[in-house]
């Protein structure tokens, strides 16, 4: 088991980084965090203060554990300085060029047993590790924004990867009070992959001009939902949630299940990048959303049928093609994304017969493979059985 004696380097000092470099901190690991911007380090500094002194103040941190905490974190540029680092962590732009250059540089630098692991939420971990000498001691830790509150951790071994340290990272992980789940490397892995109906099937719904996306967001909110697909894109940015559906859609060959939508490309061009542009899908006044349209109760059940029978399609396939198993996807999509239940736990209660019946016909009225139903939910359909969990 690792413990917090271990040696922690991050390379990247934005949100992701800085975020991964406190949670590391807290665990009592010491941490050195590179940038090639010192601006960049001098921000991540500012920040842990701010959040170190708001938690002091609500009594969550003592002074202590704050002057440790901050004092733990070594800032600085040079990459050399990451050398005697037990775990080194990359959380910079997702290039799959500039990340394979990053990890090869980096096998000169750190110790031969020191594992190497990139944060990556959409790009190939085999494919980052075919370009390393040592390809067997890298892997996938994908963490999720804001890393200190976000439990969840996808943990995913490359082809080449020696799943001693798989089992190392979960350890690490638990160490660090976060609930890691085991993913194969495949597009989007579970979350990215998994949650992709629930925008893009709200999105059809809104290019159909069925719904509006008020009544969408209302829908999913009454079913449990924290957040409606149009708020939640406009708050991780929609070039942001779009740069994902491009990248799952490419690796999946052009599967339509996958296909990004116009809208999101034309929100991507016109800047309309949600609340960091004060303009989404909603206008924003002070990070708030401008007043809602007329909402229409009425059309909730069939908006909520349509885009959770997709979600659940996908889990179920997810499953089928043993991307994880049971169980980490469950966890994976209640705390990667806050899902009001596990999917696979919503089939149940559906029924694999009801689930089956929706997505059949949804293929029947477009003619459109995007609908095919999961071969598994045929079979439990067949059988009248459910998921085991």
């Amino acid at each position: 088991m690792e413990t917090g004696t271990s040696t922690i380097g991050i390379v990247g000092a934005g949100a992701m980084g800085s975020g991964i470099a406190q949670l590391a901190a807290q665990a009592g690991h010491a941490v050195v965090l590179v940038d090639q911007k010192e601006s960049a380090l001098e921000g991540s500094e500012a920040s842990l203060a701010k959040v170190a002194a708001r938690l002091v103040e609500k009594g969550k941190w003592s002074a202590a554990d704050s002057e440790r905490i901050q004092s733990a974190i070594d800032r600085t540029t040079a990459l050399d300085s990451l050398a005697a680092c037990d775990w080194v962590i990359e959380a910079i732009v997702e290039d799959l060029g500039v990340k394979q250059s990053l990890f090869q540089s980096l096998e000169t630098i750190v110790a031969p047993e020191a594992v190497l692991a990139t944060n990556t939420s959409s790009l190939s971990v085999t494919a980052i590790a075919g370009k390393l000498q040592h390809p067997e001691r890298f892997m996938g830790l994908h963490f999720f924004n804001p890393a200190p509150l976000m439990a969840l951790v996808e943990v995913i071994p490359a082809l080449q990867t020696d799943a001693a340290h798989v089992d190392r990272a979960k350890s690490m992980m638990d160490a660090w009070g976060k609930s890691p789940v085991v993913t194969k490397d495949t597009p989007g892995f579970i979350v990215n992959r998994v949650a992709r109906p629930f925008y893009g099937e709200a999105l059809r719904i809104f290019e159909e001009g069925l719904a509006s996306r008020e009544t969408i967001d209302a829908a999913m909110r009454s079913t449990g939902f924290r957040m409606g697909p149009f708020e939640l894109m406009d708050l991780i940015g929609n070039d942001v949630n779009y740069a994902v559906s491009c990248s799952v859609f490419e690796a999946f060959y052009n599967d339509p299940r996958y296909r990004p939508s116009l809208i999101q490309k034309q929100h991507v061009d016109a800047g309309w990048l949600g609340r960091k542009s004060g303009k989404g899908y909603y206008t924003y006044a002070e990070g708030q959303a401008a007043g809602e349209a007329s909402i229409d109760p009425n059309q909730f059940d069939w908006i909520v049928e349509r885009i959770v029978a997709m979600l659940i399609n996908e889990a179920a396939d997810a499953c089928y093609l043993n991307i994880a198993s049971p169980a980490d996807l469950e966890t994976a999509m209640t705390k990667g994304v806050n899902y009001p239940k596990g999917l696979l736990a919503w089939c149940n209660e559906w029924g694999a017969k009801a689930t089956l019946n929706v997505l059949e016909s949804l293929q029947i009225r477009y003619g459109d493979d995007r609908y095919r139903p999961s071969p598994v939910l045929r079979d439990l359909a067949a059988h009248k059985s459910s998921f085991t969990l």
